[in-house]
């Protein structure tokens, strides 16, 4: 029988299913910084009004969801001023969807990238997570601006012990919008086509939270697969948190977080598998 040669180093891929080696990826965190203020002045560069954008972006939403859905559609907002009801909606629905949206592509966007140098790749799509993070706090400071307008007009603030979930309902959305972002970019690096019905999903998965109406108002016949959308819980749990109305539930909370776990687990397992060889795929 013929001797297997020894050798004194052996060179193979070691890329389990689940990796996120945090402690080699912040040695790489000059350039996770660098990504964030990339994203984020890419956002505004070569425009005219600039990081206005930030502002103008959700008031002209909630102004045409206070015509369409408040007047015309006449929706419940549970007695609550339109643009209060509104305006937390669009600013979580915005971040959410923002990383989803980014999140699918960022194979495609960054393949250059990935092929000229090594870093560890799960940067990437956590940068872009974190920089749309940032345009949720400006977002949510004109929420809050707006709200002691209207408490200075007479309305009154109901602030209640949940506001303190506010940072654990921000994770929420962060972890699930990273997770469907990642398996929706690990499925297109082989079926580009799926990209192209990404923005047409987000759109419809709006209609399937409470952004435009209060969870209340949902028709009886789909008002369990409305619950069922964790996406829902964050909204009606961010809106009880400021405004005192809404729907609060710690089973709710429970069950966004189990499923958002999933979720995001699922998305690192595909992201490592696609990983190590999509370069020659996309």
């Amino acid at each position: 029988m013929k001797e297997q040669p020894k050798y004194d180093w052996t060179i193979k891929s070691e890329n389990p299913w689940f990796k996120l080696d945090l402690v080699n990826t912040w040695e790489y965190k000059d350039l996770f910084f660098l990504l964030i203020k990339r994203d984020f002045i890419a956002f505004y560069k070569q425009t005219i009004l600039g990081p206005l954008w930030f502002f103008i972006q959700p008031i002209l939403t909630m102004i045409v969801f206070s015509f369409v859905f408040g007047k015309i559609g006449n929706i419940s907002t549970n007695n609550l001023p339109k643009p209060l009801f509104y305006l937390p909606g669009i600013i979580c629905w915005n971040y959410f969807a923002e990383c989803i949206l980014k999140n699918s592509t960022v194979f495609r966007d960054n393949a250059n990238l990935f092929s000229k140098v090594y870093f560890p790749r799960i940067i990437l799509p956590m940068s872009i997570v974190f920089s749309s993070m940032v345009r949720f706090f400006i977002q949510l400071f004109l929420f809050i601006v707006i709200l002691v307008i209207y408490s200075f007009k007479g309305f009154q603030i109901h602030l209640s012990i949940t506001i303190l979930l506010i940072p654990y309902l921000l994770i929420l959305m962060a972890a699930l919008g990273q997770g469907l972002g990642l398996i929706i970019s690990s499925l297109t690096t082989k079926y580009r086509d799926l990209a192209l019905l990404v923005n047409f999903g987000v759109q419809l998965l709006m209609f399937s939270t409470t952004v435009t109406y209060p969870l209340s108002a949902a028709p009886n016949n789909f008002k369990f697969l409305i619950e069922l959308n964790p996406m829902t819980t964050i909204l009606e749990t961010f809106r009880y948190a400021f405004l005192g109305q809404g729907t609060f539930s710690i089973t709710a909370i429970l069950y966004t977080t189990v499923t958002t776990i999933i979720i995001f687990l699922l998305g690192i397992i595909l992201f490592n598998k696609v990983e190590k060889n999509f370069i020659d795929t996309i």
